[in-house]
């Protein structure tokens, strides 16, 4: 496995590009909007350097991964030469099912078609194309250059050659991975997605405050982010998707609370609108008066 596509320059697209970049691997981040792909680009170069004053990585290693970087807009112009195809598109089956059927259209026989999904069924996005054998789920955390998880899933035509492929590319990321079966929601998303649906309801019952609630999780659990501030990060449209979806699969517990519905529609959708369950244009006024 020498060359990868990522398709979608998003969070978590430009994320996935920018580790498989620095792993050594020639990279080409595809998007149709160029402005998309201008602010990824942006954005990775912001990470290259911050990765250089923190010393995680030398001028010389960021000097190299960047020359195996490309971006690109035509899938059609660097398909067939690639060994790895990986989708991160947005969580919903029509986006899914263009970029597949591009990808079956484009790529090489021997090419692995690998979905970034949180909850999607990888067995249902294999059908989009013609090789459910070589497709697979790999399941990234945002932001994807920081955590070590990689879940992996494996639809119900995966064979174990792909698997063990993945496995292998996800080690040279610097990966730790764990393989399950499909069922929908995975191991992560379902707890993630109950423990913040949750929290908005507690919110929208007047249980307490959402810096309150946060720190409760967080000293009281130990974990490492209040639900609130994960949701900002993640996007609240996107925890919103995954919560219909787990809701129609797995039933009434994982019906949206209806303040995150609320939020949503108000264009509340967390860090990348500016606010979200908290409002970060407010935080940059604050830095900026002081």
């Amino acid at each position: 496995m020498k060359k990868v596509i990522v398709i979608g320059s998003g969070v978590m697209g430009r994320g996935i590009a920018y580790v498989c970049a620095v792993s050594g691997f020639e990279t080409a981040i595809i998007d149709i909007n160029e402005q998309a792909l201008q602010n990824a680009q942006n954005e990775i170069i912001s990470i290259f350097e911050k990765s250089v004053v923190r010393g995680k990585l030398t001028a010389q290693q960021v000097h190299e991964a960047m020359l195996r970087l490309t971006y690109v807009t035509d899938l059609a112009t660097v398909a067939n030469k690639t060994d790895l195809i990986i989708e991160a598109v947005p969580e919903k089956r029509d986006i899914k099912r263009a970029v597949f059927e591009q990808m079956e259209q484009f790529a090489s026989p021997h090419c692995l078609f690998a979905t970034n999904t949180s909850t999607m069924s990888p067995t249902e996005i294999a059908s989009y194309a013609k090789r459910p054998e070589q497709t697979i789920a790999m399941h990234f955390f945002n932001p994807v250059h920081k955590m070590e998880l990689v879940e992996i899933i494996r639809g119900l035509e995966t064979s174990d050659e792909t698997v063990q492929t993945i496995c292998e590319i996800a080690k040279q990321m610097g990966k730790q991975t764990v393989v399950i079966n499909e069922f929908p929601g995975f191991i992560t998303s379902r707890i993630s997605a109950l423990v913040g649906n949750e929290a908005f309801y507690m919110l929208q019952e007047g249980l307490g405050r959402p810096e309150d609630i946060d720190k409760a999780i967080k000293l009281g659990l130990n974990y490492p982010m209040g639900p609130f501030e994960l949701v900002d990060l993640v996007g609240l449209d996107a925890r919103l998707n995954n919560l219909r979806y787990l809701h129609e699969k797995l039933g009434e517990k994982y019906r949206p609370a209806p303040l995150l519905e609320q939020y949503v529609q108000a264009g509340r959708l967390g860090r990348k609108s500016g606010k979200g369950v908290y409002d970060y244009n407010e935080q940059k006024e604050v830095v900026k008066n002081d």
